[in-house]
């Protein structure tokens, strides 16, 4: 059974970004994707296209905001819930989950929190807690699951090019950051760093002051794995040559390579 590669990509709309969108299935060929922010209702949603490049799909669309799909090649992933458990009044389409290649895939899209302090901040961090508790659950349910999409949580200062001028956003702020490490420490490896150990790898370039050029960057977007996943992990990337393409999103895919559980885990830090 070959390596199974599962990719994440806040696209930030995806009528207008297609083009990039199709450009990167054809060229990396992902098997599993998870969309964030394609920002069109349901009926929007571009799946023709989709279909075309040899992609099934699932989604969960908004208005003009949010929003998260999934995509799997030469398959319709067979979606287990949509939106997270704990809150009957929250509207925003920021989760969606499905059981794709014997994996349950979740896709989110953690709110940004920004202006903080204040009601956006408030909403993120209680959203971050139902997260982490429905999380909870799925590490006790021994599935192989990973947890993918754009966190809006900058983990670490190693994870950014320069935290000083960021200090007061809601991505860096503690309260983010701690509710990121608890989320971790139930037993979720966090691939990028899993993988490249120390190494600064970003995953978002914002458009102002050509920072992409001087690879002034943030790592944003994770793909958090399972006990039951985490030994099955070979890579890890970011595919940072899509963030250079025409009228593209200010994140790259970035990506994990699985393999079956007899395979065992390698990574480039093993010997």
């Amino acid at each position: 059974m070959p390596k199974l590669k599962i990719a994440t990509f806040n696209i930030n709309g995806v009528r207008s970004r297609l083009p990039s969108l199709l450009t990167w299935l054809a060229e990396a060929s992902p098997d599993i994707v998870c969309l964030q922010e394609p920002k069109a209702v349901d009926a929007a949603f571009p799946i023709e296209a989709i279909n075309e490049a040899g992609y099934g799909a699932i989604w969960h669309g908004q208005s003009a905001w949010n929003g998260v799909a999934i995509l799997s090649k030469g398959s319709d992933p067979i979606e287990s819930r949509r939106g997270l458990p704990g809150d009957r009044g929250d509207k925003q389409s920021r989760y969606i989950e499905a059981a794709v290649s014997g994996i349950l895939v979740g896709c989110l899209y953690l709110p940004n929190g920004n202006p903080q302090p204040g009601p956006k901040f408030d909403y993120k961090l209680a959203w971050f807690e139902r997260l982490i508790e429905y999380a909870q659950y799925l590490t006790d349910s021994a599935h192989p699951v990973v947890l993918a999409g754009d966190y809006n949580v900058v983990p670490t200062d190693d994870d950014i090019y320069n935290p000083r001028s960021w200090r007061d956003n809601a991505l860096l702020r503690p309260e983010s950051r701690e509710c990121f490490r608890r989320l971790v420490a139930q037993g979720w490896t966090d691939a990028l760093r899993s993988v490249h150990g120390d190494e600064r790898i970003y995953t978002y370039w914002d458009y102002i002051r050509r920072h992409r050029g001087a690879d002034y960057g943030l790592r944003i977007d994770h793909l958090l794995l399972s006990p039951a996943l985490a030994p099955r992990l070979r890579d890890a990337s970011v595919d940072a040559w899509v963030r250079d393409l025409p009228n593209a999103s200010d994140h790259g895919p970035t990506w994990i390579e699985i393999v079956p559980e007899q395979h065992g885990r390698r990574t480039k830090n093993a010997k």
